[in-house]
């Protein structure tokens, strides 16, 4: 990697419309700042793109200098994506406009709006696209990762509502890729990640939501309630999606005090559609067991993304992989392995899966796993120790192979710094090949090599100097 030091970025600052940030500005070090609280780069400079054009000329300075380039958008990835110790990182916040085409339903969108952006935006008309649940996640590395959220089982992944994008490959060509433009690039972006150049825009197609009934579930974890869950959701309609978070309850006011700290099921469920076919479909949950907690009801479809802490850092170690099944015996081992935990925050999440995204073909885009029932993840917060965060990984690691069904395949989105093999597991088989194949012909040097990387050569990864980075993932609340 060329050194910082004998990088000119007076001459990048010069041809840029936007901003470039360097150490000792004003603006660095809230600019620098990703969402994990144990990422902590200092990149040599950050590149504040204000047009497609920024993004080709920062693209370009970064191939011909040989300086690490990593891109950020929202910067929610679990690997730390999005900054560089020493790097340049192409920022894209500022690609906010949007433009809506109600009548049409479709948006044409910029690359550095979150979820919650786009959502408000779009309900505003009765319209919404799929993305996931937290508003504060950046659209582009969810989208460009595949987009698992509250409308998956009625509308797909959020790749499946991307009608086109506009993006940048290494060579600094402004690309719009479409099913008939550059359709094989179009197809990796559909789950490929940040792998093959920068988007500056995209283009979805937007479903009817007039209104939705969602909300918060508490109920008390036993295993026949997490089994009740998983069945009920299974079972539930497809304008249904249900995540069931089993942890510790934290305090909440609407909480009895006497239940902090017990095992509970924080469900988050929301129900497409009008409101007595909601209500309808919520009461299998409720019959589970009597809640602890009742905040279903009818709702903007907004509200899905409840307030967040602008300042939550959290500091998580995590492990994604897909089940077949949690029968009885599956429950009681989370519920062992949540009770042996001391952690501040230790959950597992599962979410179930199914539906729309179900009935794309497998090959359509490199989203692999369209078969899959039942989407988990696995966390332990720490203290910020290094002895803290081994212990916490020892356990993350336990509890995975107790849990492990021998599924293959892994939600890139939910990845962290976890190794090639893991990056391999995320796209199976052809999958693989055909993504390598693209990545040698769109980026041979592999300049977008800071993320959940497949490398041109479809071997190792590539040397590591710091925090991977592209757009932003999703975190395991969102």
């Amino acid at each position: 990697m060329t050194s910082p030091t004998t990088v000119s970025f007076a001459d990048l600052a010069s041809i840029l419309e936007g901003r470039l940030i360097a150490p000792g500005d004003d603006a660095y070090d809230a600019t620098r700042r990703v969402f994990l609280g144990d990422v902590d780069a200092r990149p040599a400079a950050i590149a504040r793109v204000a047009s497609a054009r920024d993004v080709a000329r920062v693209v370009d300075f970064a191939r011909t200098s040989g300086i690490e380039l990593a891109v950020r958008a929202g910067g929610h990835s679990n690997a730390g994506q999005g900054t560089s110790d020493g790097g340049l990182v192409l920022d894209v916040r500022d690609l906010d406009g949007i433009n809506l085409d109600p009548e049409g339903r479709t948006a044409w969108t910029g690359a550095g709006l979150t979820a919650l952006e786009v959502t408000t935006a779009t309900v505003a008309h009765g319209r919404a696209v799929g993305f996931g649940d937290t508003g504060s996640v950046g659209i582009a590395g969810l989208t460009l990762g595949g987009g698992i959220g509250y409308l998956t089982r009625k509308h797909g992944l959020t790749i499946d509502s991307l009608l086109a994008a506009e993006i940048v490959t290494a060579d600094g060509e402004l690309r719009l890729v479409d099913a008939s433009n550059d359709p094989d690039l179009f197809w990796a972006i559909r789950g490929g990640g940040g792998n093959f150049g920068v988007a500056t825009r995209f283009h979805y197609r937007l479903h009817d939501v007039r209104s939705v009934v969602g909300g918060m579930l508490v109920l008390p974890a036993t295993a026949d309630a997490i089994t009740g869950f998983i069945d009920a959701a299974e079972a539930a309609p497809e304008e249904l999606s249900a995540i069931a978070n089993v942890m510790p309850a934290p305090p909440m006011p609407f909480l009895p005090p006497d239940q902090v700290g017990r095992l509970v099921i924080l469900a988050l469920i929301v129900h497409v559609g009008d409101s007595e076919a909601g209500q309808r479909a919520m009461a299998p949950f409720r019959a589970l067991a009597t809640p602890l907690a009742d905040l279903l009801r009818p709702m903007g479809y907004q509200e899905i993304y409840p307030p967040e802490d602008p300042d939550y850092r959290p500091r998580a170690i995590q492990h994604t992989l897909f089940l077949d099944h949690v029968d009885r015996a599956t429950a009681a081992t989370i519920i062992d392995f949540l009770e042996a935990s001391d952690a501040s925050l230790r959950a597992a999440q599962l979410r179930v899966l199914g539906g729309a995204m179900a009935r794309v073909p497998v090959d359509a885009t490199a989203f692999a796993h369209r078969s899959r029932r039942v989407l988990a993840v696995l966390v332990n917060f720490y203290d910020g120790t290094p002895e803290d965060r081994a212990r916490r990984q020892r356990w993350v690691d336990d509890f995975a192979a107790a849990v492990d069904q021998r599924v293959v395949g892994a939600y890139v989105n939910f990845l962290g710094d976890e190794g090639a093999g893991r990056v391999r597991a995320a796209y199976p088989g052809p999958t693989w090949d055909r993504l390598v194949e693209v990545k040698r012909r769109y980026d041979p040097a592999n300049l977008f090599r800071r993320n959940q990387n497949i490398t041109p050569d479809g071997g190792s990864e590539p040397p590591s100097s710091g925090s991977a980075g592209s757009h932003g993932g999703a975190t395991w609340a969102g």
